[in-house]
């Protein structure tokens, strides 16, 4: 079919008219749309970014109102030499003035950090030399005014520092009144009402710790008040012409600063441990046990007729902590404030058996409680306490002189009979070994921890055994050395061979390992003692029982062990091999 190029032209004309009628009709439809749509409302520009050189102008600004709270105090102190106005009037407008900038600072808590920090600052920068000035050079404060003051400062920071954005900038006002109370103590030589300036200060600051608000200044306030407890202990303990110019102290006045103190530290760890569950830190132990000994101290220093009454309380503290560790933190999944609380009852006891009691009866009392201890770990299934009645029966024997007993008998020359204590030592020493299991099956640590009470039993119950056979002896016939030393080998080698069957008889390794201990104590004794002071019949005497006794330990071992495996239906296996 042939169509003229006439009619192909029109009808391509007629198709671009067409689009360009579409492509008309489109972009009035957007144009209408983008009209009806409302404007754009341009981008929010970082604060990071803008606000930096907005931030950065407020610097000024603020420190220049600073200033001006600084002059106002200059304007205070120039009204008060002039005289026009009564001293005491300006003194209190000042202080008020300094609290009133405090409390100024705590009303941009939630808006800026910086502020709170700079007014603080300009608030303790007014009070601490305005106090100075007022109680040193005008005098118009007495020392327990001015310690009321600072008292109420410190609290005041530290209740502002409850705020969220305040806590970060109250440590200021903290420290700068802990220093001026210091200051103002060395300065006025009345150290008593800053003390307890200081002392008050610390309860607020732990009663604020106990209620969860971080107290940044609180380890610089406990050591400030540690340093001047000591210092006010180190005078007022000198010589009284080297102390003329401070006042005289009542001997309460002098003990009840660290006693309080103690208190506080003590209180404030029991609080967070006990009650709250919260772990207790290094600096918080250290705090407690420099507490103590500036308590004890004090005691001891100033009232030394009040050791009884303070070995008492140290045993009162004791039960009181023992009950707590183990009826609140032993079942907790930590076990940091178990051992940690449960040593320093432990510690309590010493100290208050050593000053209640003479040192046989603290002997006695402590001998006793070891082997409750020991008790005690087998009923928790617990290793500490047993650690307890380990230690508990070492002081004993310290105190009792259980070592020098033992040495005089076994090795040099007899001292007496043993005493009460002696006894005590060795029957609850029997009594702390028994009751524990001391089998292979244990660990290292439990194995030490049944070490320690089966050596003190046995070598206390050799020296005893000793002693019992020279006794029996000296009735036949006059003892010259070379006697005593026959008798001693003696009386060791059946010790030894006595050890080595019920040892292994009743599968307690510890037993067995004393035998060889006990042989070559023997061993050690032939050469020192027989070789030197004997006879050679004792001597030839002496060197057969060691060499029976040496060819009889291994044999009863092995003898005991299978008795032990027969008894309870296993193989034998030496004990202690």
């Amino acid at each position: 079919m042939n169509e003229s190029p006439g009619s192909l032209e029109l009808l391509a004309s007629r198709m671009d008219e067409l689009e360009k009628r579409v492509h008309a009709l489109e972009h009035t439809t957007e144009d209408r749309s983008l009209m009806s749509k409302p404007a754009a409302v341009p981008t929010a520009i970082s604060p990071g970014i803008e606000d930096a050189p907005l931030q950065t102008a407020n610097v000024f600004p603020v420190l220049g109102r600073a200033l001006l709270g600084i002059a106002g105090a200059y304007v205070l102190r120039a009204i008060a030499e002039t005289g026009f106005v009564p001293r005491l009037a300006v003194a209190a407008a000042a202080i008020v003035y300094a609290l009133a900038w405090l409390v100024w600072a705590a009303t941009f808590s939630k808006g800026s950090k910086f502020v709170p920090l700079i007014y603080t600052g300009t608030s303790a920068a007014i009070l601490a030399p305005m106090l100075w000035e007022i109680t040193l050079h005008f005098h118009v404060l007495t020392p327990t005014a001015t310690a009321v003051v600072l008292t109420g400062f410190i609290t005041l920071a530290t209740v502002l520092g409850a705020h969220d954005g305040l806590a970060a900038s109250a440590w200021i006002a903290q420290c700068v009144g802990c220093i001026t109370a210091i200051a103002l103590a060395l300065a006025t030589h009345a150290i008593l009402p800053f003390l307890f300036a200081l002392l008050v200060a610390l309860i607020v600051i732990e009663y604020a710790r106990t209620v969860e608000h971080p107290q940044t200044a609180w380890t610089l306030i406990a050591l400030a008040t540690d340093a001047a407890i000591w210092g006010a202990i180190f005078i007022y303990s000198g010589p009284q012409n080297a102390r003329a110019e401070y006042p005289e102290l009542s001997i309460a006045s002098l003990v009840l600063p660290g006693c309080v103190l103690f208190a506080i530290s003590a209180t404030s760890v029991c609080v967070r441990t006990i009650v709250q569950g919260i772990a207790v830190r290094v600096v918080e132990i250290i705090q407690v046990m420099i507490a103590f000994g500036l308590a004890i101290s004090s005691v001891l220093l100033f009232a030394p007729k009040a050791t009884t009454e303070l070995g008492i309380v140290c045993a009162i503290m004791s039960a009181g902590a023992y009950f707590a560790s183990f009826q609140y933190l032993r079942a907790l999944a930590s076990t940091r404030n178990y051992l940690i609380i449960g040593a320093w009852a432990a510690a309590l006891l010493i100290a208050g058996a050593m000053w209640m009691l003479p040192l046989a009866g603290a002997a006695i009392m402590l001998a006793i409680a070891g082997s409750a201890a020991y008790l005690v770990a087998v009923r928790t299934n617990s290793k500490s306490p047993a650690l307890h009645g380990a230690l508990f029966l070492c002081t004993a024997a310290i105190l009792s002189g259980v070592p020098q007993h033992v040495f005089s008998a076994l090795a040099s020359s007899l001292e007496g009979r043993p005493s009460l204590a002696v006894w005590v030592i060795a029957i609850c020493a029997v009594a702390a070994y028994a009751i524990g299991s001391d089998t292979s099956s244990d660990g290292w640590a439990a194995r030490v921890l049944h070490f320690v009470p089966a050596f003190l039993a046995a070598s206390t119950i050799s020296a005893l055994l000793v002693q019992g056979v020279l006794i029996l002896a000296n009735f036949a016939t006059a003892l010259n050395p070379h006697h005593i030393a026959f008798l001693r080998t003696l009386a060791i080698s059946a010790m030894s061979l006595g050890l080595a069957y019920a040892g292994s008889r009743w599968g307690r390794l510890a037993m067995t390992r004393l035998a060889y201990v006990a042989l070559a104590f023997i061993a050690a004794k032939l050469v020192f003692e027989d070789l030197r002071h004997g006879h050679m019949e004792f001597i030839a005497a002496s060197i057969f029982l060691f060499a029976l006794t040496l060819i009889a330990v291994p044999r009863l071992v092995r003898r005991g062990a299978m008795s032990h495996a027969a008894a309870n239906g296993k193989t034998a296996v030496p004990v202690g091999s």
